[in-house]
């Protein structure tokens, strides 16, 4: 099936919505609908400038990053960029993703998708290298728990995510019972070593394909259900930006509370406040999470 094919058999998943176009009624209407919308946000010029810094990071030029071999001035570019499937947090040591957290195209659409106070708490760089695996069906909220399932992704594609290369796939309206589903180890090679979701009333095949050119977001609710498949393509990185948002007007239990504090009043605040404000601001803020690389099965599961 061509690009093409998939394109107008899938709609709006594999046609992004150019920037500024459509209504906020459009734009809210799907998301509560599907779990997802695609918006057309960033330029090829901040695209490029973020590959640009992607490299720098994966060179370790940026800062230190636990996990992440040394690499040397002969090293291939591309080379360099295959060794690892994904870091996380690497907008702790990188002023350019740190300013991405706030583009102003992520904070339209996320401030109307969430409300006026936004926060965030995690940003993952992929490269996702040829062969490199996908990650099995899981639910963002199972792994960064909120209270007011207000959980939003900006999945920011910065090569053309297509099928073959490992495009997302999500179930559309996976999120609407807000449903945490049961989670297993698996040992299928088509994924990393993050857990499984199983056991929900939807089918593979109802899954649809996000393929999306690059500069364009997906924003997805946390309770949805997606995955990707590994990179099957001959030639290209898979590469994206991944934030994670909430609302600012909720307690953010994250981590697991420290000793002598009640589930109900842990708030993480290892955060970035990138619109409107924070009315938590008076507990202060933290820097505990180190950027990192993330488990592969090449690297090890550490299970």
């Amino acid at each position: 099936m061509t690009t093409a094919t998939r394109k107008a058999r899938y709609g709006l998943a594999g046609t992004p919505a150019p920037t500024g176009t459509g209504t906020p009624d459009d734009l809210t209407g799907r998301f509560d609908r599907d779990g997802y919308v695609v918006v057309g946000c960033l330029t090829r010029d901040e695209v490029d400038g973020l590959n640009d810094e992607a490299l720098r990071i994966f060179r370790g030029e940026a800062g230190d990053i636990t996990g992440l071999a040394a690499s040397h001035e002969g090293d291939d570019d591309g080379e360099v960029l295959r060794r690892y499937a994904c870091i996380h947090q690497p907008h702790k040591i990188s002023p350019v993703l740190r300013q991405a957290l706030s583009h102003p195209e992520l904070v339209r659409v996320l401030t109307r998708l969430i409300g006026p106070d936004v926060k965030s708490m995690q940003s993952m760089l992929f490269t996702k290298g040829e062969g490199k695996p996908g990650q099995a069906w899981h639910q963002d909220e199972y792994f960064i728990p909120t209270r007011d399932r207000s959980l939003t992704a900006a999945w920011i594609a910065l090569d053309d995510a297509t099928v073959e290369n490992g495009a997302l796939w999500a179930l559309p309206g996976s999120h609407r019972p807000g449903v945490i589903y049961p989670d297993r180890e698996h040992d299928d090679e088509r994924f990393d070593c993050a857990i499984e979701a199983y056991d929900f009333p939807y089918r593979d095949e109802d899954a649809v394909p996000l393929e999306v050119e690059a500069g364009s977001v997906v924003f997805f609710d946390g309770y949805l259900l997606h995955r990707s498949l590994p990179n099957t393509g001959r030639h290209g990185l898979r590469r994206a930006l991944v934030n994670h948002y909430m609302s600012a007007q909720s307690l953010l239990p994250w981590q697991g509370p420290p000793e002598g504090t009640h589930t109900a009043k842990w708030d993480f605040r290892d955060v970035t406040l990138v619109a409107g404000t924070d009315p938590y601001a008076w507990k202060g803020y933290a820097d505990v999470v180190r950027p990192h690389i993330r488990p592969s099965r090449d690297g090890g599961c550490g299970r």
